[in-house]
């Protein structure tokens, strides 16, 4: 099979598997903690920097298929407060793949277009230099009129920063006589969050990769009660529609045993019985 054969039949075979998953429930936000840049560029002798610039190829793979599925509302965890504590090198690195990236949103942003995306920063966006802030504000003015979808974008971002900034929000209407002390309730405090400013649905799913399993100060307020949460061994730059079939087939059983009470099947043992009959049927392929 020629190589433009090959990846005709395996973008068309990955178009029917979407086909297939969208026509089941598909969760309205899903965020993701885009963990393991650096050691996917370690293991192959790159330089970290290296590693991100992987990391934003497969960004923009994760959200096509995400898009394509139906989701909503997209967030990843792009860049902690923290990590302005790394090597002069990689954090400049960064901010020169972040101006970058949000300038090409501004000139050739094409899946933002056919997906009617409306780009937003989270963040402590002070924090950046000023070439990025002007950026990040012109990525944002471009985009603001989509409506179908919206990507959120974390940085510099920490969850607990989040939580403080809209609980000093609460305190300033307290101050100026628009709310009373006794009456603050958990609405008031979600209602400041950065996620819900964005105008998103409430998290339904959260992936990380890498293999760690920790949230790193990300969307604790928000993943603290019925939030999917998986942790995947893959480096985030090998992360694939291949590791995304069995989230969304979690997902769906979860959703259909509640409405149907029926007994939930391990995901990952369906998704490789799909692979066996495929690959009995001849058609062998990476999901990427």
């Amino acid at each position: 099979m020629s190589s433009k054969l090959y990846i005709f039949v395996a973008e068309q075979f990955q178009r029917f598997i979407l086909f297939i998953l969208a026509a089941g429930p598909i969760p309205n936000h899903i965020a993701f903690v885009m963990d393991g840049n650096r050691r996917f560029a370690g293991r192959l002798g790159k330089r970290p920097i290296e590693g991100h610039m992987e990391g934003f190829s497969a960004l923009r793979r994760v959200l096509g298929i995400s898009y394509k599925l139906g989701v909503r509302s997209v967030s990843v965890y792009a860049f902690a407060i923290d990590n302005f504590r790394r090597s002069p090198e990689e954090v400049n690195g960064l901010m020169d793949l972040f101006e970058e990236n949000l300038h090409a949103v501004c000139k050739h942003g094409a899946l933002f277009e056919e997906y009617r995306v409306r780009l937003n920063i989270l963040g402590k966006t002070s924090l950046f230099p000023e070439r990025v802030r002007v950026a990040v504000e012109k990525a944002e003015q471009m985009t603001k009129h989509n409506k179908s979808v919206v990507l959120n974008v974390m940085m510099p971002y920490a969850s607990r920063d989040e939580i403080t900034t809209a609980m000093q929000t609460v305190g300033q209407k307290v101050i100026n006589g628009d709310l009373s002390l006794s009456m603050i309730t958990e609405d008031d405090i979600n209602a400041e969050l950065f996620t819900t400013k964005g105008d998103n649905d409430p998290v339904e799913v959260l992936i990380r990769t890498s293999g760690v399993r920790r949230f790193s100060d990300f969307l604790m307020w928000q993943c603290c009660e019925d939030v999917q949460v998986h942790f995947t061994p893959v480096y985030w730059p090998d992360f694939g529609l291949r590791q995304f079939i069995p989230i969304i087939l979690d997902y769906q059983r979860k959703i259909w045993s509640r409405k149907l009470l029926i007994p939930q099947a391990d995901p990952y043992e369906t998704v490789v019985i799909i692979q066996n009959h495929l690959a009995m049927a001849g058609y062998v392929f990476r999901f990427r």
